[in-house]
């Protein structure tokens, strides 16, 4: 599945992944290949993504707005 993080300044991360995990506001969610379509709002916090090489990068975040569609993940984030 495809993601992006951007924030008003940049384009954070884009590229495929396998999961993520997101701090929503009502607690942390992960999102695997095929997840249902959701927009979610997110909190502060940590976004931690596992590649198609199980590497995991982390990006920290003062909250946002993500949206999964079609194994596509748009992350709005205030940086």
């Amino acid at each position: 599945m495809y993601l992006e993080i951007i924030t008003p300044e940049k384009k954070v991360f884009a590229g495929d992944v396998e999961a993520v995990k997101l701090p929503g506001a009502d607690g942390s969610f992960g999102i695997l290949n095929n997840h249902a379509p959701i927009i979610a709002t997110l909190k502060k916090g940590t976004v931690k993504i596992t590649d198609n090489s199980k590497k995991v990068e982390s990006f920290e975040i003062n909250g946002g707005v993500v949206e999964v569609m079609n194994n596509k993940i748009i992350v709005l984030a205030e940086a």
